[in-house]
């Protein structure tokens, strides 16, 4: 690190990964009047990160402080926030944001790679988190962020926006009440990459960049502009590419419908193409078939011409296709129903930050508590993984184990880079 670490930062404290499925109760770090406004904090202010400030800024919050290892991210942020709002004060360690008393909240939208990281340690701090999707890196991860939400009872909302999207909650309502029949597949199609091309030469990080705090706990690798930033997801020591990217919306939808927020598939089999020239490191395509108990099959697509992008359920009454801002059936007059009435009632939202606000107070669960964002993240890594070793496996959703194969069971989680490890423990300066 290019500072170095406090003691106190560094010391060690194992988190369980045991599953933790049962609704907790969830403590609050203070009482709200009526009235009263939360403080947030955004880590990680660019491209997303500044989507999601121009989302709170839609609702009653302040906006205390922002946190970027780019400082000129970081300056274009804050001219932002102070146009209309009191100047935040601005830091590159993220540390430092934690270490502040009055912060309700924090917004986490940096690389995938420091999701878990740096949601756990909020969590160990005191504050509430929204955790841009997918919510981690490897099932591991996402398995110790549910963990530390639990134990330090805090609110932690995943950044699957889709689930606030009312779209996306018909389309998961008509199915979840049987609208269409019983459930024999879903298809769920993903885009390809977006990377701009050709890695090029390595160079020296630019002066404002932070390089080695971007890192963090990835292998340490020269700079290279096409792989920070944006381009973050297309390497697999900082992403899972479209498979996570928008895996962690599609496929989520598809479990929210199949009613598999707390389980998942037992098994999943495909087949994936990569880059010729390697000009990235994630999918070009893939066609992956996810097995369910019962019986159930979810093919994800991504490059598949018979797959169309977001999810469609299969049942022996009908279809319904559902994606951003569409839904469409086969069923003659179903959209209309009206479903106030139906027997399973699913988590509404229609506001997904202020879900998560709304929730900071109430102290309830959101509409995509962590375990759920954990839970969606495995399918994506799954498929990733069986993407990457060119041939099937056999999962186990309540022990969080690949089955029968100890080669394929060691991917589900990787080393950090030192000074960082797993059960890295926050702790606030003396």
């Amino acid at each position: 690190m290019s500072r170095t670490p406090r003691r106190s930062f560094l010391k060690q404290a194992g988190l369980l990964a045991a599953s933790a499925f049962a609704a907790p109760m969830i403590l609050p770090s203070r009482v709200f009047g009526a009235n009263e406004r939360i403080t947030l904090a955004s880590i990680g202010v660019k491209n997303q990160g500044t989507n999601n400030l121009k989302s709170f800024f839609k609702t009653n919050v302040d906006i205390a402080a922002l946190c970027d290892v780019d400082s000129k991210v970081l300056g274009t942020a804050a001219e932002l926030v102070g146009k209309d709002r009191p100047k935040p004060t601005t830091c590159g360690d993220y540390r430092e944001i934690l270490d502040q008393k009055g912060i309700d909240a924090v917004i986490i939208t940096v690389p995938d790679h420091w999701h878990a990281l740096m949601s756990i340690h909020a969590c160990q701090a005191g504050k509430d988190v929204y955790c841009e999707k997918p919510l981690s890196l490897t099932i591991m991860e996402g398995r110790r962020m549910v963990q530390a939400a639990r134990d330090n009872k805090r609110i932690v909302q995943t950044g699957s926006q889709q689930r606030s999207s009312s779209e996306f909650w018909q389309a998961c309502m008509l199915v979840r009440n049987g609208m269409i029949g019983d459930i024999s597949e879903v298809h769920v199609g993903i885009p390809g990459p977006n990377h701009p091309g050709k890695l090029g030469p390595d160079t020296e990080a630019p002066s404002e960049l932070n390089y080695d705090l971007w890192l963090g706990p990835a292998p340490l690798k020269k700079y290279n502009e096409k792989r920070v930033h944006y381009n973050f997801r297309f390497w697999w020591d900082y992403s899972g590419g479209q498979m996570t990217n928008f895996g962690a919306h599609h496929l989520d939808i598809a479990q929210w419908g199949l009613g598999m927020d707390e389980s998942g598939p037992v098994a999943c089999d495909g087949t994936a193409t990569f880059h010729p020239e390697k000009f990235h490191e994630v999918t070009e395509t893939v066609r992956l078939v996810y097995t369910y108990a019962n019986g159930v099959k979810v093919t994800c697509g991504q490059g598949q011409k018979d797959i169309q992008q977001g999810a469609r359920f299969i049942g022996s009454k009908g279809e319904v296709w559902v994606n951003r801002g569409k839904i469409t059936s086969t069923v003659d007059g179903l959209l209309d129903q009206k479903l106030d009435g139906a027997k399973t009632q699913l988590y509404r939202s229609k506001n997904h930050h202020q879900n998560f606000l709304d929730c900071i107070k109430s102290r309830e669960l959101p509409i995509c508590d962590v375990e759920i964002g954990h839970r969606s993240a495995t399918v994506c890594h799954l498929g990733n993984l069986v993407a990457r070793l060119g041939h099937g496996v056999k999962w186990d959703p309540a022990a969080e184990k690949i089955v029968g194969d100890d080669a394929a069971q060691s991917l589900i989680d990787k080393d950090y880079r030192t000074p960082y490890t797993h059960d890295m423990r926050y702790t606030a300066k003396s």
